[in-house]
């Protein structure tokens, strides 16, 4: 059986394998819920019921932030470190319910970012804008956002024309419209505030800085993904245990 990360495997023990898991399959449950809940069954013509739509929309939004983060400890092989088949299987689901990627042109731009970290070769980083937000987050759009995605986003998008008719304008405001904003989420707390350039240098090879959020803002916020130099120091580690290896760290 390959193994998906040997250092996770090593490091990670079955009760941290066993939390990883139950965490992920509760973003990825809720996620579904208010995915199903809101665009197929909830009756948005009731009066006042217009009142709930910000508020599912804001949840489903910080869900696909969740389900990006799920996938991404896939890519460092966190999730289920001794099964890589079952590992990149999770990562896979969550990319294609959040936005019909590709896990295995995600997986290869992920580490090419680890190993260029903030540098032109680094496919995250704009190295002509290196402090502008908008330019930066277009190219960063750009390079994930291609002619597949759009290819599999209009297919389903026809399915649903099919299957919702005139309930069909609410897969924009509950899929389509969390998606993006969540893209703008990860980008800001996870991409452009840890590695952009400002008159602080870098510490070291990563180029990537941390917040100082306290643990729940840090949650809120980008799934402790915001921790994102001791990310860069050990991969490996799950999301959730973020604060915990930052606190070793400055202890």
């Amino acid at each position: 059986m390959a193994v998906a990360n040997p250092r996770a495997a090593v490091n990670l023990s079955h009760r941290d394998v066993a939390v990883g898991l139950t965490l992920a399959g509760l973003i990825l449950a809720a996620w579904l819920t208010v995915h199903i809940v809101a665009i197929f069954f909830i009756d948005w013509s009731q009066p006042g019921l217009w009142l709930l739509a910000p508020v599912l929309v804001a949840l489903q939004t910080w869900l696909s932030v969740g389900l990006f983060i799920v996938a991404h400890d896939s890519m460092h092989g966190a999730l289920v470190p001794a099964n890589a088949g079952i590992n990149a299987l999770i990562g896979r689901i969550c990319v294609g319910l959040y936005a019909g990627f590709s896990y295995d042109q995600l997986y290869k731009a992920h580490h090419e970012h680890h190993r260029y970290a903030g540098t032109e070769r680094d496919p995250d980083f704009d190295a002509n804008h290196p402090d502008k937000f908008w330019p930066w987050y277009l190219k960063f759009f750009r390079t994930y956002f291609g002619l597949r995605e759009l290819g599999v986003l209009t297919a389903v998008v026809v399915v649903y024309l099919f299957i919702l008719g005139p309930r069909f304008p609410y897969i924009l405001l509950f899929w389509a419209l969390p998606a993006i904003l969540s893209s703008l989420q990860l980008f800001y707390f996870g991409t452009y505030l840890p590695h952009r350039q400002d008159e602080t240098p870098f510490s070291d090879q990563h180029r990537s800085r941390s917040n100082d959020f306290p643990w729940l803002l840090s949650l809120i916020t980008c799934f402790h993904f915001g921790y994102h130099h001791e990310h860069h120091e050990r991969p490996w580690v799950p999301w959730w245990k973020l604060p915990e290896f930052r606190d070793s760290l400055r202890a």
